[in-house]
């Protein structure tokens, strides 16, 4: 964990730079990520971001985009809500079902999944906040297939959270996907160095 709660225009690496580096970057990026995911049930699965994880996702945008200095900003604005202030934790989590119709059916029946994401730990509920960027929902009731959620913290539920061997559960409640999944003792670890 770097400690940064923001990404700044000093952070980007140059064009050239990130090109060459990029091999590296990408295989250290898969260690933490796969140290960061968790699935809950047979479609969802979470991804919890921090600072590198964004970083990463905008270095990625702009050498793939190639707009350079002027789509750094649009880049920043988009990603860095989802880096952790330090009594959070933010995930995209991701609706993933291979075969379209069945994905078409499934979303139609998930309208406001990103409201009942929770985390449980310790005798008490976390509930997740969905990102206000965009309503995640239509009028008619489907679900976008990826969505953003924070899980905001008091200090005593940090300190709960970081405990070693704390059993946390992450889950989501809707009425049409109610899974649960028991986080992994790495992954909590993981998420534990996301506080201040």
């Amino acid at each position: 964990m770097t400690g940064k709660h923001e990404i700044t225009a000093a952070d980007i690496l140059p064009a050239a730079e990130y090109a060459r580096a990029r091999r590296g970057v990408q295989v250290r990026m898969a260690g933490l990520k796969r140290r960061r995911r968790v699935e809950v049930g047979p479609f969802v699965t979470f991804y919890f971001e921090n600072w590198d994880t964004m970083w990463h996702q905008v270095q990625e945008m702009l050498h793939i985009e190639g707009g350079g200095d002027a789509q750094l900003p649009d880049e920043l604005a988009a990603y860095n809500p989802l880096v952790p202030k330090g009594a959070d934790l933010a995930a995209t989590f991701m609706i993933e079902i291979d075969e379209a119709d069945r994905r078409r059916r499934m979303l139609s029946r998930l309208g406001g999944i990103e409201e009942t994401a929770f985390l449980e730990f310790d005798g008490t509920t976390v509930k997740g906040t969905p990102e206000e960027d965009q309503d995640r929902t239509t009028a008619d009731g489907k679900a976008s297939s990826v969505q953003f959620v924070h899980f905001h913290f008091t200090q005593e539920q940090i300190a709960s959270f970081r405990a070693a061997g704390t059993r946390v559960v992450l889950g989501l409640s809707h009425e049409n996907y109610s899974h649960m999944a028991v986080l992994p003792e790495e992954v909590r670890a993981e998420l534990a160095a996301d506080f201040d």
